[in-house]
């Protein structure tokens, strides 16, 4: 992992939004019962992705930032956005975790309008992979011609990941062509590898690390090299009503995950210590897996990217403009 490694212009990036994010004059609009003074919305709900990903989060609330805000945080485990999207339409959920690649799918189909509003993780070497069995025949990206593969979801970050290499082994990444992706929730990544429910599952860590310790399991394929080097991975997202409603909560909200973020990518022993709070891993195997790197400033030309990659793989139909969904603070 990268830590140390943001300098200067990282600390002016991340002092800028808080700059930003904090200079809204106008007050949020009041939602249910969850109104505090100056109609502020202080209860929320967070949908997270239960790895790495979600560790700023986490130590945000272990470390009182929210509450430091006056926000009164409570998170729920999510599998992916889609499953979250009548929650987050009807003002049950209000931030999510999620993808680039999931986010970006949803708006093109046009299911839901969402701004991004925090950046969360990076891809690093190592960390996302495409994991085979010890025992496994697979040995090259080529031998998964005809195989099943296990992703949390289809269209996500691990098809997109996946496309560039299968294009480059001569496999054509299309679903139900050479390969037929299997869904399977990430808490049975492992076991459904284990048990051959598929031939290979794209996993990331730390469950990467868990599966290779616990059922010597190897990496076949790591997604975060080459082509997808360095790739942006997850980021905190709200629809486009709830920004708009709410301009001072989430101001608050990104000024306590600014903190956060920030020691997530400078103290790796921060996201050590959380880890097992919240996901199934070993505090020893979260002493040792690879992570991805924390960046403390949203930028638009590299989540960009991840939509140039998607256009480019056929998973967006038309090609995006990423600073469109970007949150701007209301000018006061």
């Amino acid at each position: 992992m990268r830590f140390g490694a943001l300098g200067r212009s990282a600390l002016i990036g991340l002092v800028s939004t808080l700059v930003i994010t904090g200079c809204s004059s106008s007050g949020d609009k009041p939602e249910s019962s969850s109104s505090a003074a100056g109609g502020m919305k202080t209860d929320l709900l967070v949908g997270q992705y239960p790895g790495a990903d979600s560790a700023p989060l986490f130590i945000a609330m272990e470390r009182g930032f929210f509450k430091e805000e006056g926000l009164n945080v409570k998170q729920e485990p999510i599998q992916a956005p889609q499953a979250v999207l009548p929650k987050l339409a009807n003002g049950q959920m209000d931030v999510v975790l999620g993808s680039y690649a999931t986010i970006l799918t949803i708006q093109q189909a046009g299911t839901e309008k969402f701004k991004y509003i925090a950046d969360s993780y990076q891809g690093a070497p190592g960390a996302f992979g495409i994991m085979v069995k010890k025992d496994s025949p697979i040995k090259q990206v080529a031998d998964l011609k005809g195989k099943k593969i296990g992703v949390n979801i289809v269209g996500g970050l691990g098809t997109l990941t996946m496309s560039p290499h299968f294009k480059i082994a001569g496999l054509d990444p299309t679903p139900g062509k050479d390969i037929t992706y299997v869904v399977i929730p990430t808490t049975e990544w492992i076991s459904s590898l284990d048990k051959g429910s598929v031939d290979a599952v794209w996993m990331t860590d730390p469950y990467v690390s868990q599966a290779k310790k616990e059922i010597g399991a190897t990496m076949l394929l790591d997604t975060m090299s080459g082509p997808t080097d360095g790739l942006p991975i997850t980021g905190w997202a709200a629809t486009e009503k709830w920004t708009q409603n709410n301009p001072k909560t989430l101001a608050a909200f990104q000024r306590a995950m600014a903190k956060a973020q920030q020691i997530a990518a400078t103290d790796r022993s921060a996201v050590t210590k959380v880890l097992p709070t919240f996901t199934k891993i070993p505090a020893e195997t979260a002493a040792t897996i690879n992570l991805g790197a924390y960046p403390t400033s949203l930028n638009a030309q590299r989540i960009q990217r991840v939509a140039d990659l998607m256009f480019d793989s056929g998973l967006l139909k038309q090609k995006m403009d990423v600073n469109s969904m970007i949150y701007a603070a209301p000018q006061g």
